[in-house]
């Protein structure tokens, strides 16, 4: 099937950023997308979309996503969570679950933010792609359709970047500072971390643990794995109902989270990497001081047990011991661990809606004790 874009184009920004050639082995790709109906019954997109006191958005996001999706021809469902709303959110969406059976509702106990909302979601989606979006109406589903296109071209993850933001200096600067700490670091060249718009094939949302921050972390912990990572500009929109969430406040979480993934990446299969280069050149450094100040002791006569350089030398040699002896520690967890890696922590759940608990204990949910 051809994925045809909006005709709206002059709203639009054409260019779109390439991160990794896609493959295109065989004209269409030995990676390439069959959208349309499955004989099981399960729909080929699944759109997720957490949501925290967007009462107001709620019933428009789903009138919107049918809009743009009915269009496609393809099969499709849209998962909500609910994530420790206290306004009327989860009315909202237990109505929208009553009347169309595409729409399934999860509500957790409490706020656990946004990774673990979309960790929910990706546990319990069926489609062959995934779509995530906010519930803001701020992301516009008429790109789906461009998304699909880019993941029918070989890409497992597509990333929307919002090249014209509608949102205030006070969410967009901090935003700013944020991308291009996290661009420099990881060596993934995007514009938008930031953008919660993005297209996932199913066996990325099934490879990537997310918890923290580290949703806006997807695509740097989709290219370490080998996945095949672009970026598409975005229409988005100002926010019609509600405020936002988010600020400088994040800012630092951000960056704390951007240290847990830098030793994700790099690091997360051989630590002694990371501890054993500093240990050696602690102790290197030590043995050396030691080594010259044993020579002068020999030579000259000089006292050197007062000597801070002697000091010095006994510290740098039990610091650099300490790294190594973390870094072989690091190497025995994570080789006696994989066995055992799972999705994460599952999130306690209040209720669902349009779900069994079949389904859920599938996904490795909670299921709610019956009241």
């Amino acid at each position: 099937m051809t994925y045809r874009p909006s005709t709206r184009d002059e709203q639009r920004p054409s260019e779109t950023l390439t991160l990794l050639p896609p493959v295109n082995d065989s004209g269409q790709g030995e990676r390439a997308l069959r959208p349309g109906a499955r004989e099981d019954g399960v729909p080929y997109l699944s759109i997720v979309a957490p949501a925290m006191n967007e009462e107001g958005n709620i019933a428009d996001l789903y009138a919107a996503i049918a809009a743009a999706v009915e269009p496609l021809g393809v099969t499709w469902e849209l998962v909500l969570i609910d994530d420790g709303s206290s306004d009327g959110t989860w009315r909202v969406m237990n109505e929208l679950v009553a009347r169309d059976a595409r729409v399934v509702a999860l509500r957790h106990r409490r706020n656990f933010g946004k990774a673990r909302g979309l960790a929910t979601g990706f546990a319990i989606a069926r489609g062959d792609v995934v779509i995530t979006m906010d519930a803001d109406l701020q992301d516009d589903p008429e790109e789906i359709a461009r998304f699909l296109a880019m993941l029918d071209e070989g890409y497992d993850l597509v990333s929307g970047w919002k090249q014209r933001r509608q949102d205030p200096l006070g969410k967009t600067m901090p935003s700013r500072v944020f991308n291009a700490t996290v661009r420099r670091v990881s060596g993934v060249p995007l514009h938008d971390f930031n953008c919660g718009f993005k297209a996932y094939r199913a066996e990325v949302t099934q490879n990537i643990r997310l918890y923290g921050e580290l949703h806006r972390f997807t695509p740097v912990l989709a290219n370490a794995e080998g996945f095949r990572v672009g970026e598409l500009p975005v229409k988005h929109h100002a926010r019609r109902w509600g405020s936002s969430k988010y600020g400088w406040s994040r800012l630092v979480k951000g960056f704390l989270d951007l240290l847990t993934v830098t030793f994700l990446t790099q690091y997360r299969q051989r630590p002694m990497h990371m501890l054993g280069i500093p240990g050696l050149a602690a102790i290197t450094v030590g043995v050396l001081i030691g080594l010259w100040l044993t020579s002068e002791k020999l030579i000259t006569g000089a006292a050197i047990g007062g000597r801070p350089l002697l000091l010095l030398a006994v510290l740098l040699v039990l610091v650099g011991v300490q790294f190594f002896g973390i870094g072989l520690l690091g190497e025995l967890l994570v080789h006696g661990s994989q066995a055992h890696l799972g999705r994460g922590k599952a999130t306690p759940l209040r209720e669902v809606a349009g779900l069994g608990a079949e389904r859920l204990e599938r996904a490795g949910l909670y299921v709610p004790a019956a009241s």
